[in-house]
């Protein structure tokens, strides 16, 4: 006998948070329905984007810190030393700032350990693609065409 009433008790609430869980709002979203007002949330990790300084340049130094410290090998930073007219010293000149997405965990330790914070993950998310060599993208070479445009 007291089996069943600990059955029944146990039936009742688990009725209980069913019943409230089926009257409350839901939360899901409706993508793709909502793509136009869809708003992700700032710490995202989307894909690695480079940012802007005020003049419109890339902020990075080609110091290829991001590169060493990604674990997956998904950053590839090509450079040249040049010298610089006004000083005469010699300096790094970024050429091309590959990323590949295909292979990135998102682990954002290329981001922290950039001592120019050149480079940061923003919140775009579509990646979808038929081929894997759609997903490696030159970062400085998109940022230059975009600067140009402006």
């Amino acid at each position: 006998m007291a089996s069943i009433v600990r059955g029944t008790c146990s039936l009742v609430r688990g009725l209980k948070v069913t019943f409230v869980e089926f009257f409350t709002r839901k939360t899901t979203e409706c993508y793709p329905e909502n793509r136009a007002t869809l708003v992700m949330f700032d710490r995202f990790r989307g894909t690695l984007a480079m940012s802007l300084d005020a003049d419109g340049n890339h902020r990075c130094t080609a110091c290829s810190l991001c590169a060493i410290t990604c674990p997956n090998d998904t950053l590839r930073v090509e450079s040249e030393t040049v010298t610089d007219p006004e000083t005469g010293k010699k300096k790094k000149a970024l050429l091309a700032y590959e990323y590949n997405l295909g292979s990135c965990m998102f682990c954002q330790l290329c981001v922290n350990v950039c001592p120019t914070q050149a480079i940061r993950f923003d919140t775009a998310f579509e990646h979808a693609v038929f081929t894997r060599d759609k997903l490696v993208k030159i970062l400085n070479k998109q940022i230059q065409a975009h600067g140009n445009n402006a």
